[in-house]
C-alpha cells in the first residue's frame, strides 16, 4: 500500500505542490493580518500553523498510498465519515444556530464529509459508466449518495454547508448522457423544494440573508452589514491597496468575521485589485492544473477522484468571492486556503495529497 519507487519521485508534480504552497502562504500571512494584536501572533494564528503541521503530514500519508486502494476503503471512509456526521445530532451542542462541531468545536465533520461523497462517487461512477448514464433514475443510487450526507447536514441546520455539498455532488453530472429536455422535472422539483424549504425550514434571519442580496439596502445594521462593509473594504482597496496592515477595515475591525468567512475582503483592502486578481489567478491555475492531472490519469477512477478534488476546490472558493462581493448570501462558506479554520484546512490538505497522488501515477502502472 505504501509502495514508493523511484517514478513516483520522478513524476512528482511540483507545479501542483507550489501552487499549493503559495496560497498556503498568502492564506497565513493574511491570516496575520487580520488577527494579530499590536503585531503579536493571535491564537487563531497559533492553530491554523498548527492545522497546517497537520495537514501536511495527512497531504504526505494520503499521496504515498496507491490511489487504486482508495476505491476499496471508499464506501467504509463514505460510512465513516456519514456516522460522524450523525455524531453531531447526539453531542455537539448548538452554536451560532448550527450543530455541527464536535470535541468543543475543534472538529467539524461536514467538511471531512466531502472527502467521503468524493470517494463513494467516483467509485460508484468507475463501476457504473457515465456515459451508460443516460436516464433520470439511472441517478438514483448516486443521488442516494449524496442524499444522505447533505440530509444530516441540513438536520444541523447547517444550509450553507449543505448547499456546498451538493454542488460538490452535482459536479460530476457534466459526464453524465442525460438529455437536456428531462432536466426540466427536475427544475419543477427544484422550484418547489426552494419554496418548502423558504416556507418551513429557513429561519428569519436566513430569510434576511437572502433578500440582502437583491436589495443590500435593506437592513443595512443588521442582515446587510456584513456585505455592506465587506464592499466597503473591497472599494477602499482600489488598485494597489492600503498596504499590509493598513486597511483601516480589517485593522479597526469594522469588517465582522474577517479572518473566515471574509478573508478575500482582507486581500482586497490591502493589496487592492491587482493583488485580488493575482490570488484569483492562483486558484484558476490550481483547478486547470486540477483538471489536466484529471485528463492525464491513467484510469477513469483517478480521472473522476481528481474532478472531485476540484470540484471541493472551486465551488467553496466561488461562493465566498460571490459572497464577500455581494452577489451571493452569506451562507458561512469558507475560501480554501485562506479562511481561518482548522476542519476545512486539514481536509483541504487531504485534497490535495489525493490530486498529487493521481499526478504521480500517471505513469506508474
Amino acid at each position: 500500500m505504501f509502495a514508493i519507487d523511484r517514478r513516483l519521485l520522478q513524476n512528482f508534480d511540483w507545479t501542483l505542490l507550489v501552487l499549493v504552497l503559495v496560497l498556503a502562504v498568502m492564506g497565513l500571512v493574511n491570516l496575520f493580518s487580520s488577527t494579530h494584536a499590536a503585531g503579536q501572533m493571535s491564537e487563531e494564528m497559533r492553530r491554523q500553523l498548527l492545522a497546517c503541521g497537520i495537514g501536511a503530514i495527512a497531504a504526505i500519508v494520503v499521496a504515498c498510498i496507491d490511489y487504486r486502494h482508495f476505491e476499496r476503503l471508499a464506501f467504509p471512509l463514505y460510512l465513516v465519515t456519514v456516522l460522524l456526521l450523525a455524531a453531531t445530532l447526539v453531542f455537539a451542542p448548538v452554536t451560532r444556530g448550527s450543530q455541527s462541531w464536535l470535541f468543543e468545536g475543534r472538529v467539524q465533520p461536514s467538511e471531512f464529509a466531502k472527502v467521503g461523497l468524493i470517494l463513494a462517487l467516483a467509485r460508484f461512477l468507475h463501476r457504473n459508466p457515465p456515459r451508460q448514464i443516460t436516464r433520470l433514475h439511472h441517478l438514483i443510487w448516486p443521488g442516494a449518495i449524496a442524499a444522505l450526507p447533505i440530509g444530516l447536514i441540513v438536520a444541523q441546520r447547517d444550509l450553507g454547508v449543505a448547499l456546498l455539498t451538493l454542488l460538490i455532488a452535482a459536479t460530476y453530472l457534466v459526464f453524465v448522457h442525460i438529455p437536456w429536455r428531462a432536466w426540466s422535472a427536475v427544475i419543477v422539483l427544484a422550484l418547489a423544494g426552494f419554496a418548502a424549504l423558504w416556507t418551513f425550514a429557513l429561519a428569519p434571519y436566513q430569510k434576511e440573508r437572502i433578500l440582502a442580496v437583491v436589495d443590500p439596502g435593506r437592513d443595512p445594521l443588521a442582515s446587510g452589514y456584513q456585505v455592506n462593509q465587506s464592499r466597503i473594504a473591497i472599494g477602499s482597496g482600489g488598485l494597489l491597496g492600503t498596504g499590509y496592515m493598513e486597511g483601516t477595515q480589517t485593522q479597526l475591525r469594522f469588517l465582522p468575521t474577517q479572518h473566515t468567512d471574509f478573508a478575500f475582503s482582507v486581500v482586497a483592502e490591502e493589496w487592492g485589485f491587482v493583488g485580488s486578481t493575482v490570488v484569483l489567478g492562483l486558484y484558476g491555475l490550481l483547478l486547470l492544473w486540477g483538471l489536466v492531472v484529471a485528463r492525464n490519469s491513467k484510469d477513469e477512477f483517478g480521472a473522476l477522484l481528481a474532478v472531485g478534488v476540484v470540484g471541493c476546490l472551486f465551488w467553496p472558493a466561488a461562493l465566498n468571492v460571490a459572497m464577500v462581493l455581494g452577489l451571493a448570501p452569506v451562507i458561512g462558506v469558507p475560501l480554501p486556503l485562506f479562511s481561518y479554520g482548522g476542519s476545512a484546512l486539514v481536509t483541504t490538505f487531504v485534497l490535495i495529497g489525493m490530486l498529487l497522488n493521481v499526478s504521480m501515477r500517471r505513469y506508474v502502472f
